[in-house]
């Protein structure tokens, strides 16, 4: 047995299993980046991730002397500092697995010049990762004191909300907010929630009384019946994909914005007209009038690029640039190249439009766009004191006289506050991105 422990192979072998220790630290320093933490039992947590430690304590020691727990020593510590401070105060997490790192690190069997330099680097990046951070926090922070006063999950389990009472300079507020309820990290002890993702459906000042929320199951027809009939100018936004989908060629989007006065009434508009012009509505004439030609197929060009134009695009010249094939700077170029140079007026943009009119689509094509069939729809009652919004103006008077107190009334408000239909139609929770962003860190 001494001499199967004492085999270099089984080492090796033995090693892989520091590198499964320090995948599992990695991915909780993913979490701490992108998920809030919610521990559920404390104690347990606490001797699970100890007793873990511990036995990859022995098996690093074990084989410190190989390449792959080597490495694995000198990432643990760096990979921890997220989850030190976006995770502050989660000792019973934190302090096993930076003891760890720690030993490992001092007793790892790299050479004590690399130790010395790595420990030493990494404690300026814990000094300098800490201060920056607390002092970024200590700015944005919320000077309002917030109480949750109510939470729920809506009947399909797709949503949850809470209920929010601020306290602060301007009398405080209520506020709804809900956020998808399918995209938690769920362990025995431990949860963790996504950044981000509320969104505020209500927002009133001052705070309400009371509010009660409705939850309700409605069907994605019944929704859009009653939205075209609220307005026929509802807007949808969509991708470059989507477009595609519904049937849209890039050109066919393409818009002339920030129109001068006198492009404006080159096209038989007012002044006063803001609406965006589709170049699809103008006839040869008008688009000659642009610099823009179309061809047979539909496809909009550039009819007079200038040199800068052709190089951004890499093009050459005598050949035709069409929009579709500009990618974002080389657009930016173009509008910044319509400018009257006497006076620095903008002529006029092109831009691509990527919304479509909610009356014009089907409902297999919203089917298509990820509207489900039927969802949850949030509506709430809002019950007010009359009484209270009348106190803060008759406070004065009320002091200097002995008239008898006003009887006070409790009026309701109902509305509809959230629909799955927006939340689907529009992406308001795209659970599977990550980005950076400095919002994860407040």
């Amino acid at each position: 047995m001494k001499r199967l422990f004492a085999n270099v192979w089984t080492k090796r072998v033995v090693a892989i299993l520091s590198v499964i220790y320090t995948y599992f630290v990695c991915k909780l320093c993913y979490y701490s980046i992108f998920y809030d933490i919610h521990v559920h039992q404390r104690t347990s947590l606490c001797l699970s991730i100890t007793g873990v430690s511990l036995a990859a304590l022995i098996i690093m020691l074990y084989t410190r002397h190989q390449i792959l727990t080597r490495i694995s020593s000198f990432i643990i510590l760096p990979a921890m500092l997220p989850v030190v401070l976006l995770y502050f105060g989660e000792w019973g997490l934190i302090i096993p697995i930076i003891v760890v790192g720690i030993v490992i690190l001092l007793l790892s069997g790299a050479g004590e010049g690399v130790k010395t330099a790595l420990a030493t680097v990494i404690l300026l990046m814990y000094i300098f990762g800490a201060l920056g951070y607390f002092l970024f926090t200590s700015f944005f922070v919320s000077p309002a004191k917030e109480t949750e006063v109510g939470r729920g999950v809506s009947p399909s389990g797709d949503y949850r909300y809470r209920i929010v009472n601020s306290v602060d300079t301007s009398n405080g507020s209520t506020a709804i907010y809900v956020e998808p309820n399918t995209a938690d990290v769920k362990y025995s002890f431990v949860t963790f929630t996504l950044k981000n993702m509320e969104r505020v459906v209500f927002l009133d000042r001052p705070s309400d009384d009371e509010v009660q929320v409705n939850w309700s199951t409605e069907n994605r027809q019944e929704i859009t019946d009653h939205l075209n009939a609220i307005s026929d100018k509802i807007e949808v936004t969509v991708t470059d994909a989507e477009l595609e989908m519904l049937g849209y060629t890039y050109d066919n989007k393409l818009q002339l914005i920030n129109l001068s006065a006198s492009r404006k009434f080159a096209l038989g508009l007012t002044a006063s007209d803001v609406a965006p012009v589709y170049i699809d509505t103008l006839n040869d004439e008008q688009l000659d009038f642009f610099g823009i030609g179309k061809e047979a197929d539909g496809r909009y060009y550039v009819k007079n690029p200038s040199a800068d134009l052709i190089d951004e695009v890499d093009g050459e010249h005598g050949k035709r640039i069409y929009f579709s094939e500009m990618d974002t700077d080389a657009l930016r170029l173009f509008n910044s190249e319509q400018v009257d140079a006497a006076t620095g007026i903008s002529y006029f943009n092109v831009k691509k439009c990527h919304t479509v009119m909610l009356n014009s689509l089907t409902d297999k094509q919203l089917e298509d766009l990820g509207v489900s069939q039927s969802g949850d729809v949030m509506s709430i009652t809002v019950y007010r004191d009359v009484k209270k919004d009348e106190d803060e103006e008759q406070t004065e008077t009320a002091e200097n006289t002995e008239a008898a107190e006003p009887e006070r009334i409790t009026v309701a408000e109902n509305k509809v506050v959230f629909r799955f239909y927006v939340a689907e139609l529009e992406d308001f929770y795209d659970v599977n991105s990550r980005r950076i962003s400095v919002d994860l860190f407040n």
